[in-house]
């Protein structure tokens, strides 16, 4: 299969592949996405194909509206059309209970099932000329670091898709915040690009799910993605530092060896002159950790580099999700200094 880049103004192609089961690349505001029309179960058996995905993780349909919500899902309650009003189109996926329209390969078998609106005007207009809610994972072969431009999915699935839509580079840099509604308090399963403290604004209390800190443990189903495995991984193995920034970076220093690469802080990069370095941003500012995360994690696949050691943000705004990624990247191996 030859991968076919298209452009904004491919509309009409872009969606003919979606309809007659093609899988497709889609520019979003968080990372790309490899999609398939959500409605077609052997389309979207492929996208697990394509990238190597456990079959146990479920997928999220991607919609141009909350309008769309009861063609997929059943029992909305008022806070799920409450949230889109407040956060659509934009880097949110709520869980609902699906209706039976929905294929089980999408939710892994569960009774419910994820839906977002995206932030990006051209997958907008893609869905909607499609006609059908558009299943969409992050558009990396499993396990790799998400793409947040399309060269970036290109190395992933060249020859393996029927076209990638290059929309640009993401602007929010880290796949969306995910919150399932259908438990008796809202809980968050995946921290993402909407803040936890947005969600708490607009909903009240918010439980965390232990599966944003920790590993899943044996036996444990995920209700969403990016909950049971070791996801946005290079092929280095990881080794994330948590602390002050002065000391993280110290603790670095001190166990540098001879092919090492290091994440760090804009500030701190200077610390690491003998060894490959990629800063994600100033410490203090998490949303532009979040843009930059991911190309650093995939910079390294490109050196020589047999450990990666990180420098881990705090947990506010989008520092949640941003230690969150490196985390799993590092399969949880996490020093605190």
């Amino acid at each position: 299969m030859n991968t076919k880049f298209l452009t904004p103004n491919d509309i009409e192609e872009a969606a003919a592949i979606l309809r007659r089961g093609g899988l497709l690349g889609i520019p979003t505001e968080t990372v790309y996405g490899l999609g398939a029309n959500g409605l077609d179960p052997e389309a979207v058996g492929r996208i697990f194909e394509a990238k190597g995905r456990p079959q146990d993780n479920p997928l999220i349909l991607h919609v141009p509206g909350p309008d769309w919500l009861e063609r997929c899902c059943r029992d909305i309650p008022e806070s799920a059309y409450a949230l889109a009003r407040a956060f659509w189109p934009g880097p949110l996926t709520m869980i609902l209970p699906r209706r039976e329209i929905v294929p089980d390969v999408v939710t892994a078998g569960l009774d419910t099932v994820g839906m977002r609106c995206p932030d990006h005007p051209v997958t907008l207009a893609i869905i909607a000329a499609a006609g059908v809610p558009v299943a969409a994972p992050s558009g990396n072969r499993s396990g790799r670091p998400s793409p947040t431009c399309a060269a970036h999915m290109l190395e992933d699935m060249d020859g393996r898709i029927d076209a990638i839509v290059d929309g640009g580079p993401c602007g929010v840099g880290v796949e969306s915040t995910i919150v399932d509604l259908t438990a008796p308090a809202p809980r968050l399963l995946r921290a993402g690009g909407l803040p936890l403290e947005a969600l708490e604004q607009a909903l009240g209390p918010v439980e965390v799910d232990k599966a944003i800190t920790a590993p899943l443990g044996a036996g444990e189903q995920p209700k969403a993605p990016g909950m049971k495995y070791r996801h946005y991984a290079p092929k280095a193995p990881v080794t994330v530092v948590t602390g002050p920034g002065g000391r993280t970076a110290g603790y670095i220093r001190a166990h540098l060896g001879a092919r090492t690469g290091v994440i760090c802080f804009d500030e701190y990069a200077g610390w690491f002159d003998r060894c490959p370095v990629r800063s994600i941003g100033p410490a203090a500012d998490p949303d532009e950790q979040a843009r930059r995360v991911f190309d650093a994690l995939r910079y390294f696949d490109g050196t020589d580099v047999t450990a990666i050691y990180a420098q881990c943000p705090g947990d506010g705004g989008l520092g949640l999700a941003v230690a969150n990624r490196l985390k799993k990247a590092a399969g949880f191996h996490i020093v605190e200094v």
